[in-house]
């Protein structure tokens, strides 16, 4: 059971203020789509906003993702093949699964203590700060639903 929407709204009223943001009706509704959808790219979040909130513009949604973005409020990722998703899961330095079939993403924890988790070797003059994985594979359902067809296919065969 999550948090209900009462004190979710206070609580990313206090996130945006903590982070110099103006608190507005959108941008709140963008993160409370994103809590309860995480991995959700701006169409997904458009539609969840509107649920809410009525008429919101697309374009209102990909400038409130931006602004999140930019305050750290906000982590953008962008599976290869994928449009952009985004998730309130900051701070910390976890990794992400992509299905192959589906295109379900999962959070992964990071195998290191230290930020970054990895030695990229050789760091070319760079201050490295975060290192950001894709693992690829097939999901447990998309993975059982192939099981399933491959037998059919070999009964039926």
């Amino acid at each position: 059971m999550g948090v209900p929407d009462d004190q979710l709204h206070a609580e990313i009223a206090a996130r945006l203020r903590a982070h110099g943001l103006r608190v507005t009706a959108p941008r709140i509704g963008v993160v409370m789509a994103l809590e309860r959808t995480p991995h959700a790219d701006a169409d997904t979040v458009a539609r969840q906003v509107r649920k809410s909130l009525g008429a919101v513009s697309t374009q209102a949604v990909y400038d409130v993702l931006h602004a999140l973005t930019e305050a750290r409020l906000v982590r953008r990722i962008e599976p290869a093949g994928s449009p952009a998703r985004y998730e309130t899961r900051v701070g910390d330095n976890h990794h992400h699964m992509v299905c192959r079939e589906c295109g379900v993403v999962a959070d992964v924890e990071c195998a290191g203590e230290a930020v970054p988790c990895l030695n990229p070797g050789p760091t070319h003059g760079f201050v490295v700060d975060e290192a950001e994985v894709t693992f690829w594979g097939t999901c447990a359902r998309c993975h059982t639903s192939e099981s399933t067809e491959t037998s059919l296919i070999k009964e039926n065969g």
